[in-house]
């Protein structure tokens, strides 16, 4: 920001100069080129200055997360029995012989 501020101060001191020093000679287009091309390499600059410092990035905190509650294992596997029914509710042992 200071090398902008003092690239832009002597900018602004090229264009009094070039307006108020009298007669005008060589030294008049050297003050306008200061004014012309000083805002260029104050910007370039500024911005050269910038990206040279590096942010590294902070992981964000999780929050702790409660232990999950311990839930005791089957010793022994469950076992589902199936069993179909007729219509009227009675199991049907017998096999189907028709076929």
């Amino acid at each position: 920001m200071r090398t902008y501020l003092l690239t832009m101060g002597v900018r602004t001191l090229c264009l009094v100069l070039m307006v108020a020093v009298v007669p005008y000679g060589w030294y008049t287009f050297v003050f306008a080129l200061g004014a012309v091309v000083l805002p260029y390499i104050a910007v370039v600059v500024a911005n050269a200055a910038q990206s040279t410092q590096v942010t590294h990035a902070q992981a964000p905190e999780r929050p702790a997360l409660p232990a999950a509650p311990t839930q005791p294992e089957p010793t022994t596997p469950g076992v589902f029995r199936i069993s179909e029914s007729t219509a009227d509710g009675a199991e049907n042992d017998e096999r189907d012989d028709r076929a």
